[in-house]
């Protein structure tokens, strides 16, 4: 599955699911290495997810008051200013 179509719950569910294999243990040093790695682009997965909420977020919160559209009308920057 390419990286980029993993939603943030699908990786953390499989991230989740790598840990436990290793915690288990029981996999030789090999399939332990291959978790590992899987792990580590897992965790890169989840993290860009959550950085893209921060500056979502982030983004949200330095919109002035009604400027986001969220009574339902859209912003009118591009009409003239004498309207």
């Amino acid at each position: 599955m390419a990286e980029q179509t993993l939603g943030y719950e699908q990786a953390r569910d499989e991230l989740i699911d790598v840990v436990r294999r290793l915690e288990a243990g029981g996999v030789t040093l090999e399939e332990s290495l291959a978790l590992w790695e899987r792990g580590e682009e897992l965790a890169g997965v989840c993290q860009q997810w959550l950085d893209g909420a921060r500056a979502r977020l982030a983004a949200a919160q330095r919109q002035p008051d009604g400027a986001d559209g969220a009574d339902g009308e859209q912003d009118r920057d591009d009409e003239p200013a004498d309207r």
